[in-house]
C-alpha cells in the first residue's frame, strides 16, 4: 500500500492547480485520472476551449470549412492535454496515476489501473471528478452516432445538415450558435414558455431577435415525449399544449444539463454525504462531512465553470496554508457569459431581481450600435444595461449583450468587488477604440 500526504482524484482545473501547490511546498501528492483524454479536465478537452476554438473558426468557415476547423480544434486540444499532463507529472513530489479510483474507507482508496489494483492511504483526499452530460429519461433516447452530447457533437468531422437541440441552457445555446454559423439548420426545443426566461424582458427580446436573425428556429412550451432514430435521421416527438408535433433532423444534441461524476467512487464506503442531486455535499471551505476529505469543481454541485473550480483551489489553499478567511461565503459578483453571437455577459442583479428585492435603483442603458468599436467589428447587435443603487451610487448589476462582452464584464465585476461608485467607470480613461470605453457613455446618467 502506498502512503501519501495528498491524494487528488480527477485532473480538473482545481485538482491540477492544487497538485502543483502541494508539490511546490515539498508535500507529496498523487493525482489519479481515469482517462488519458482528460488530462487538464473538462474545460480543456471537451468543453470551454474546444467550443471556443470552433466558435472562432466559424468566422473563417468560407476559407476553412467545418472539417478543417475540427482538425484545428483537435490539434489544439492535443497540445493542451499533453502540456497539462507534464505540468503535474514532471514535478518533484508529484505523481500522475492513470486509473479509476474508489474508496475502501475514509482514508484509503483503491485505483484500478491497466496493471492491476493499487491501494493508496492519504492524510487528505480531494475529489475533483467533474461532471458529465445528463441524459433525461425520454422514450427512445439513446446516445448514438446521431444522438449526441455536447462532447460527442464536437468530435464529428462532417457538419450536421440539420441539428435539433433539446435544451436551451448555455451549452445548447452556444452550440446552436456555432453550428448555425458553420451552416447547419438548427432548431432549439425547450420546455419553457421562452428561452432566457430569467432575463429582463428588454434583454430577452434583443437576444431572441439576434438568435432568430442568425437563422435558428426556436420551439418553446415543447414537452419532448419520445425520440426515434431512423436510417439517416432522428425523429423528435413533442407536445405543445396538448397538440402533437414532430421534427426530423440528421442529428440530435441532448443539452439538458450535467451531472456530477460520483458513480465509480464508492462514496458510501467512506461515509461521504451526497445531495439529492447527486453532488458531494460540502461546507463553505469545501470540506465534506469528513473534515480531511474535500470536493472541488463541478462534483460539489456549485456553479459549473472553470473559473469557479480555480477559485475552489484558492479556498483550499487558504484553508490549509492561510488564515481560513476565504470561503464560498465570500465569493460574490462572479461574472458569467453565454457565448452566443454576440456574447451575453452578466454580473450581479438584473432589473427584475432588483425590483423583486424592493431596492431603490435607477437604470442605465446603451445601444451597442452607438459604439465605434462595434462598427469596426461589423456587428452592432446588442445592448448594455446597468442597475445602480439610487442612494449609494453602487453598481447592483450589469448585463452586456454585444461583441467582446466576455472581456468587458470583468471590468464591471472588479469595480463591484472593489465597491466603486458607478461614476468611477463613467469617468475612467479607456483606450480607443474599444468596447470597454462604452462604459463611459453607459454610466452617463
Amino acid at each position: 500500500m502506498k502512503q501519501v500526504k495528498n491524494l487528488i482524484i480527477g485532473f480538473g482545473k482545481a485538482g491540477k492547480t492544487l497538485a502543483g501547490e502541494f508539490a511546490s511546498r515539498g508535500e507529496d501528492v498523487i493525482l489519479v485520472e481515469k482517462s488519458k483524454k482528460m488530462y487538464g479536465g473538462t474545460c480543456i478537452n471537451v468543453a470551454c476551449i474546444p467550443t471556443k476554438k470552433l466558435k472562432f473558426l466559424a468566422f473563417k468557415r468560407d476559407e476553412l470549412g467545418y472539417s478543417m476547423a475540427v482538425n484545428a480544434k483537435n490539434e489544439l486540444i492535443s497540445k493542451l492535454n499533453n502540456g497539462n499532463y507534464h505540468k503535474v507529472a514532471d514535478l518533484e513530489n508529484a505523481e500522475v496515476l492513470d486509473g479509476t479510483a474508489s474508496f475502501i474507507n475514509e482514508n484509503t482508496v483503491e485505483v484500478h489501473t491497466e496493471d492491476g489494483v493499487e491501494e493508496i492511504q492519504a492524510e487528505r483526499i480531494f475529489i475533483n471528478t467533474g461532471a458529465r452530460p445528463f441524459i433525461p429519461n425520454i422514450d427512445g433516447l439513446e446516445l448514438s452516432d446521431r444522438i449526441l452530447t455536447s462532447e460527442s457533437l464536437i468530435e464529428l468531422t462532417d457538419l450536421p445538415k440539420d441539428l435539433a437541440i433539446i435544451g436551451s441552457g448555455p451549452v445548447g445555446l452556444e452550440l446552436a450558435s456555432i453550428y448555425s454559423q458553420f451552416g447547419s439548420n438548427v432548431t432549439l426545443i425547450d420546455r419553457n414558455d421562452t428561452i432566457f426566461k430569467d432575463e429582463d424582458a428588454d434583454v430577452r427580446d434583443a437576444v431572441i431577435a439576434a438568435i432568430e436573425a442568425q437563422g435558428i428556429n426556436i420551439v418553446t412550451n415543447a414537452n419532448t415525449q419520445s425520440v426515434k432514430e431512423n436510417a439517416d435521421s432522428v425523429s423528435i416527438y413533442y407536445n405543445i399544449n396538448g397538440d402533437q408535433h414532430e421534427i426530423q433532423a440528421t442529428h440530435l444534441l441532448v443539452a439538458t444539463g450535467r451531472k456530477p461524476n460520483i458513480e465509480d467512487l464508492n462514496l458510501g464506503k467512506a461515509g461521504i454525504t451526497v445531495s439529492d442531486k447527486g453532488a458531494v455535499e460540502v461546507n463553505e471551505f469545501l470540506q465534506t462531512n469528513l473534515p480531511h476529505i474535500f470536493a472541488l469543481g463541478d462534483v460539489n454541485g456549485g456553479p459549473q465553470q472553470t473559473y469557479i473550480s480555480l477559485d475552489d483551489y484558492r479556498i483550499i489553499r487558504d484553508f490549509i496554508y492561510g488564515d481560513k478567511s476565504y470561503s464560498t461565503d465570500r465569493r460574490k459578483n462572479v461574472p458569467a457569459t453565454t457565448f452566443i453571437e454576440p456574447p451575453l455577459s452578466q454580473v450581479g442583479l438584473s432589473e427584475t431581481a432588483a425590483r423583486e428585492q424592493g431596492l431603490d435603483y435607477k437604470v442605465a442603458s446603451l445601444d451597442v450600435s452607438s459604439i465605434p468599436k462595434a462598427k469596426i467589428l461589423d456587428n452592432q447587435t446588442g445592448l448594455y444595461k446597468a442597475i445602480i443603487d439610487r442612494k449609494t451610487n453602487k453598481i447592483l448589476g450589469v448585463t452586456l449583450f454585444g461583441e467582446e462582452s466576455h472581456e468587458v464584464i470583468n471590468i464591471i465585476s472588479t469595480a463591484m468587488i472593489a465597491d466603486m461608485d458607478y461614476t468611477q467607470l463613467r469617468d475612467q480613461i479607456f483606450t480607443h477604440p474599444t468596447m470597454a470605453e462604452a462604459l463611459n457613455d453607459l454610466f452617463k446618467i
